[in-house]
């Protein structure tokens, strides 16, 4: 019995391997794949980088002359007359900046020209008549002081119609995406800029809209789309200006934007034309006071081939935004701040390996860590799970002193001190485990027959667990979706899943592996992995072309011969485009109100996988029209028996689907309609197959 019990120990401490490695496995993947739960802990743990070591100010490249509360006690509240703007315009242009960048918008005319004077106060007398018509509109002046100068208008981007004109400087674009469209920059429907008199006597034309995240100004987009209409921001803007080039560059990747230039300076961006700003802490000799300015108290030689910026900063009038160093600052400053990034190349920079290379030291740290656990004391192995710890803290540091890269240490840390916490909680479960095995023989093989119930169960709550959260969905009126998946054992082989490639398709799969029970979970849950990676790895390609790859990379490794139907699609949440490719499953059915039978999508058929090696799969398209449902299920449905051992049916299926599209019903009636039917069909007899029905229904891109 003592020698059962210590191979019984030995095949314990060999699971706490295993589970230890799964563990560190799934960490891995999360780290690597970025999950939702890591980015606000992420963003906190790079802020402390720039609050520890603040950037150090190299050159001043900008001056902001401020709007600011010295200026409204002298001149008076704000907004001024547009003559005193020209006037400070003019002022400045004589102190021969390299541009001047007007951080202000005035959409609307000055209410206080003197024709706007008259229309308002009624004046009655004839010679203050005649001396007022005949002199020029404050936005007159304004205009012709900005035209004088080199100046930059600024350009803030809205959600809904302004009809004001949109202005933008030329832009050379260098590569293309697969497609040919606009990679997946920041986006706004139209521009908010200021009148037109004054918009069209600008040198350049530049963005100063910059959405927070989670309300820290972290990165902020050098290009936009307003419209369709690519937008420089007025950082980079002014550096064209002031370069007196006449276009900026804008050089692609495949989908994804790799750089914007002006000039002889490249500025390396992230996919979607955004940098990240390093912060230095709020610096007094960046402003000069405008009434300084106007009153003649600057040095104006200090300006001359100086970038000016004129922003609001007084108390009321200028939206402070948080930064990663926890102060606030006016948007002129984060403006000026990023052009001091863009000309002294300290930009900080999160590469598009960074995942990978977090999730390949965490694997490193964590087998190290597995391989150890069991030959360490406690205290030892404690002290060697610390140490990795803050070697990664050290290395992301040094790494963001000397390089301004954002690695992240925090989440592998953690991981590393959750899979010991595990590690430890099984090593002690294991001790005690063993200690009664000793005692009682019978008494652990009882254990072990709760244990392996346990297991299924936990399974089963995994394989459940597993499957997407229908409130991933919610809140999106294009889409509604609902499925339900019920192995015919504790654990089945069906399979769903959907996520979302970007903010306008969704992808979504249903399969069934051939069998049921424990092997075709686990084979299915390899399969939902690989099909899930495969997309990941490459979200814009054709549908066959993952289809292609997912049969490749599941065929590689099936001893048992296994196979599985499957059945992908993409469907653009704009649209109502779905791209679409099936590996021998049974075809949707397509249903609308209006259309009295239901119909199956066609086309794009293909053998199940791992039937053949490299088989070429060939998606299909379709166009879904609002309001359309489509319905998918796994042949459970179908192929359900009664005691009699009568199937279910295609017929009965169609039929009640039929009945459920000409009432209109929704996705969970429909789901939980046919689901029901189908179990009370089969009451009383042992399960045939596990049963998975999923519908959607596109309900339109939004009005």
């Amino acid at each position: 019995m003592a020698d059962d019990a210590r191979a019984s120990s030995a095949d314990g401490y060999r699971r706490i391997r295993r589970i230890g490695a799964a563990l560190l496995l799934a960490l891995c993947a999360l780290t690597w794949w970025q999950a939702p739960w890591t980015e606000r802990l992420q963003a906190a743990w790079f802020d402390g980088y720039q609050m520890l070591a603040p950037r150090q100010v190299k050159t001043l490249p900008v001056t902001v002359v401020a709007i600011d509360q010295k200026s409204l006690q002298a001149i008076g509240q704000w907004p001024w007359p547009r003559t005193e703007l020209a006037r400070l315009v003019t002022i400045l242009n004589q102190a021969e900046p390299a541009a001047i960048g007007l951080d202000i918008l005035m959409p609307e005319a000055d209410a206080l020209s003197p024709g706007r004077l008259l229309a308002r106060f009624g004046i009655k007398d004839a010679a203050i008549l005649a001396a007022l018509q005949g002199l020029p509109s404050n936005d007159a002046e304004l205009a012709r002081a900005i035209a004088a100068a080199p100046t930059v208008m600024a350009i803030a981007g809205a959600l809904e119609a302004t009809g004001m004109a949109l202005r933008a400087p030329p832009i050379v674009v260098r590569g293309s995406s697969a497609s040919g469209a606009l990679p997946a920059l920041v986006s706004y429907n139209a521009a908010l800029t200021s009148l037109d008199l004054l918009d069209q006597q600008g040198r350049g034309w530049g963005l100063i809209s910059v959405d927070p995240s989670h309300g820290v100004i972290r990165r902020i987009p050098l290009l936009a789309s307003i419209g369709g209409t690519l937008v420089p921001a007025l950082s980079i803007e002014m550096l064209r200006v002031a370069m007196r080039m006449p276009a900026l560059q804008l050089t692609l990747a495949g989908a994804a934007v790799e750089s914007i230039g002006v000039g002889d300076l490249r500025v390396p961006t992230e996919p979607d034309g955004a940098v990240r700003v390093y912060f230095s802490p709020h610096r007094p000799d960046r402003f000069v006071s405008a009434v300084d300015v106007l009153e003649g108290r600057f040095d104006a030689s200090q300006l001359r081939r100086q970038l000016v910026l004129i922003g609001p900063t007084a108390t009321g009038l200028n939206d402070n935004q948080a930064t990663p160093l926890g102060e606030r600052m006016a948007g002129s400053e984060i403006h000026a701040q990023l052009i001091e990034n863009l000309i002294d190349g300290s930009l900080l920079r999160r590469p598009a390996w960074a995942p990978a290379a977090e999730a390949l030291w965490l694997l490193f740290l964590g087998a190290v860590l597995l391989r150890l656990t069991q030959r360490l004391k406690p205290g030892s192995a404690a002290g060697l799970v610390i140490g990795a710890v803050l070697l990664s803290v050290v290395l992301a540091f040094a790494l963001f002193r000397s390089e301004y890269l954002l690695l992240d240490a925090a989440t592998p840390g953690l991981s590393v001190l959750l899979l010991f916490a595990v590690l430890g909680v099984l090593m002690l479960g294991a001790s005690t485990r063993q200690r009664r095995a000793l005692q009682a023989v019978v008494q652990l093989q009882r254990e072990q027959s709760a244990r392996i119930a346990g297991e299924l169960e936990a399974a089963q709550r995994i394989q459940m667990g597993s499957l997407p959260r229908l409130e991933l969905l919610q809140g999106d009126r294009r889409i509604e979706l609902f499925a339900t998946l019920t192995p015919a054992r504790e654990v089945g082989g069906d399979l769903y899943d959907f996520f979302r490639l970007d903010a306008d398709r969704l992808f979504l799969v249903i399969g069934d592996v051939a069998g049921k029970g424990l092997s075709a979970s686990i084979f299915m849950a390899v399969s939902k992995a690989l099909y899930k990676s495969a997309m990941l790895r490459a979200p814009g390609a054709d549908i066959g072309l993952i289809m292609q790859v997912a049969n490749e990379e599941v065929s590689r490794d099936n001893p048992e011969m296994l196979f599985v139907t499957l059945f992908a699609a993409i469907l653009d949440l704009r649209s109502g485009e779905m791209h679409y490719c099936n590996a021998g499953h049974d075809n949707p059915y397509r249903l609308l109100a209006t259309r009295p039978e239901p119909g199956r999508l066609e086309n794009g058929d293909g053998p199940p996988l791992c039937s053949f090696g490299e088989f070429p799969y060939e998606g299909a398209r379709c166009q879904l029209l609002p309001g359309e449902m489509l319905c998918l299920m796994t042949d459970g449905v179908t192929e359900a028996q009664n005691p009699a051992q009568e199937l279910y049916g295609t017929a009965r299926a169609e039929q009640l689907l039929r009945q459920l599209s000409a009432a209109d019903a929704g996705v969970q009636e429909l789901v939980t309609a046919l689901q029901a039917d189908a179990l009370a069909f089969s009451a009383g007899a042992e399960p045939a197959d596990d049963l998975t029905i999923l519908a959607l229904r596109w309900h339109g891109p939004p009005i």
